[in-house]
């Protein structure tokens, strides 16, 4: 069975993962020089967020050259080398790709700045008159808030056509409908292919392609979420058959990985059709709140979409987008994706009761059968820094709301691995290109290795025993007899109960193999545990 089946993916945020060179920012000598404690943790394969040349305008995400390594992280021979010890680890490498937009310091957008209205170096983008002097083609809004298009200057010093930006001004959306972009793509496709990486993260999946005509979208309170004619168009299944056809012509498994916010799930599955994607993140499963009637609906629909393409499930609790789930479950409210937390927010997080969640949460989720991705820092238990200070914050979200939304920068903070080294270890030197609260020096790696009870000993705890019961690869069976809130299903010899009700829960008999939190006689409330059958 192909491997990407059922992994555990790890999430490296490149800034924010380790700094070899103490200048701050994270590098890729930093994460190979951290790989070992990956291997140690049990995963499967890693996957890198951006690390190419960019004026990191949005932390990478704003591309400048495809086939770079910026210098802030090294080299080409940089990542050869990486690429190789992860390799020697028996570790798969997936890279992020970013195809929605370029940076507008890309020198195909700087040719398409100095060529005129209607040239082929413009038609690269998406560039458009307006409907009046200073009104923009319609009424998109940016992701990031903020109109979606902005002016350039036209012929002889006065007002000339609009480019759409979906996020920032500094990320123009290319224009997909142009067969030269899309023969680009394939070539950038084929560059890290022939390197030996072995799959693909590909960044707004569900955006490259925007509704014919540019129709004005419907932001009424009603609107469906992420029913704007600038996503999901079905035309987009175009490019990635074009792309399954390349990764394709190589050996070795090669995966592609859609960041696709597509509702509902059967909807999402087009993506993973055997011709196109490998796999889709499972938003509306990191969506989902730590309710026994909520999960097991999500988990039902999750498995049946998916494998009604023959494609995995897969299930994901954190990333570099969303606040941390071991905050996120310390709220009574939801945090909307790219707002953040912060220190005037209405509601601050009850950090233990974050923690606990989290933790039941995770061996909850890492004994379903399919693929699970676990983000930097999440197998510390790490919470997001809801008092980093606005000086400090770089995501653009903060300013192009006007400072209404916080944005991401709290998920982003360079991990911690030594309590006592400078940045706690992430570097030598005690810079860090965001601050880090002191508190994170009890969540430090050194703090939990081997500590019985830690986070990160509970979840190497549990990939052992994932790959040992093949949870990954097997099938869930709902248990009868426990009440309403409490999710509870067997995966081979393994029985999973997950307790989120308000009272202890009698377990039935066996051998337990992990749990989320110690204790004796019945389950506590907000707690998962596996139990090995008794025969």
């Amino acid at each position: 069975m192909e491997w990407w089946r059922s992994a555990v993916i790890y999430q490296v945020y490149p800034r924010s993962f380790a700094d070899a060179d103490g200048d701050g920012l994270g590098d890729l000598s930093g994460i190979r020089s951290r790989l070992g404690s990956l291997k140690e943790l049990g995963v499967d394969a890693v996957w890198l967020s951006p690390f190419y040349t960019s004026p990191q305008h949005d932390a990478g995400y704003d591309v400048a050259d495809y086939r770079q390594v910026d210098p802030r992280f090294g080299d080409l021979h940089d990542f050869d080398l990486l690429l190789a010890e992860a390799h020697s680890h028996e570790l798969k490498v997936i890279i992020d790709l970013v195809p929605n937009h370029t940076s507008s310091d890309h020198k195909w957008f700087q040719e398409a700045l100095a060529a005129p209205a209607g040239s082929p170096e413009r038609d690269r983008y998406i560039f458009r008159e307006g409907k009046g002097r200073n009104s923009p083609p319609n009424n998109w809004q940016s992701v990031f808030g903020g109109p979606a298009w902005k002016q350039v200057p036209g012929e002889k010093g006065g007002p000339g056509q609009w480019y759409l930006h979906l996020f920032d001004q500094s990320q123009p959306d290319l224009n997909w409908r142009n067969p030269w972009v899309r023969e680009q793509f394939r070539d950038i496709l084929r560059f890290w292919l022939d390197r030996g990486i072995d799959g693909f993260r590909v960044d707004v999946a569900h955006g490259l392609i925007k509704k014919a005509g540019l129709p004005d979208a419907d932001y009424g309170s009603d609107a469906k979420p992420f029913s704007e004619p600038y996503w999901a168009q079905p035309e987009v299944h175009e490019i990635y058959r074009e792309w399954r056809k390349v990764l394709d012509e190589y050996p070795g498994e090669k995966v592609m990985v859609a960041e696709a916010w597509v509702f509902p799930l059967s909807k999402l599955a087009n993506w993973v059709r055997p011709d196109e994607m490998h796999q889709a993140f499972n938003f509306a499963y990191l969506g989902t709140p730590l309710k026994a009637a909520a999960l097991r609906k999500v988990i039902r629909q999750s498995l049946a979409a998916f494998g009604s393409v023959g494609a995995p499930s897969t299930w994901v609790l954190s990333n570099h987008d969303v606040v941390r789930h071991a905050t996120r479950f310390g709220l009574s409210a939801d945090s909307p994706q790219g707002d953040g937390i912060g220190p005037k927010s209405k509601e601050q997080p009850d950090r233990l009761l974050g923690l606990r969640r989290a933790r039941a949460a995770s061996l909850l989720m890492l004994a379903l059968p399919g693929s699970s991705y676990l983000y930097q820092g999440e197998e510390l238990g790490l919470p997001e820094d809801v008092e980093l200070p606005d000086s400090a914050r770089q995501d653009p979200t903060w300013e192009r709301t006007k400072h209404k939304r916080y944005g991401r920068d709290g998920c982003r903070v360079p991990i911690p691995w030594e309590k006592d080294s400078p940045a706690f270890g992430f570097n030598s030197t005690g810079k860090s290109w965001l601050p880090q609260p002191e508190l994170w020096s009890e969540y430090s790696r050194d703090q939990q290795d081997g500590t019985r009870g830690s986070t990160l000993e509970l979840y190497k705890s549990a990939l052992r025993s994932r790959k040992q019961f093949n949870l990954g690869t097997g099938r869930l069976d709902w248990l009868e007899g426990f009440q309403r809130n409490v999710v509870a299903f067997e995966n081979g010899e393994v029985q999973v109960i997950a307790n989120f009700s308000a009272a202890p829960v009698e377990l039935p008999e066996g051998s337990i193999l992990a749990a989320s939190e110690s204790f004796s006689g019945g389950l506590p409330p907000n707690t998962t545990v596996w139990i090995r059958k008794t025969v």
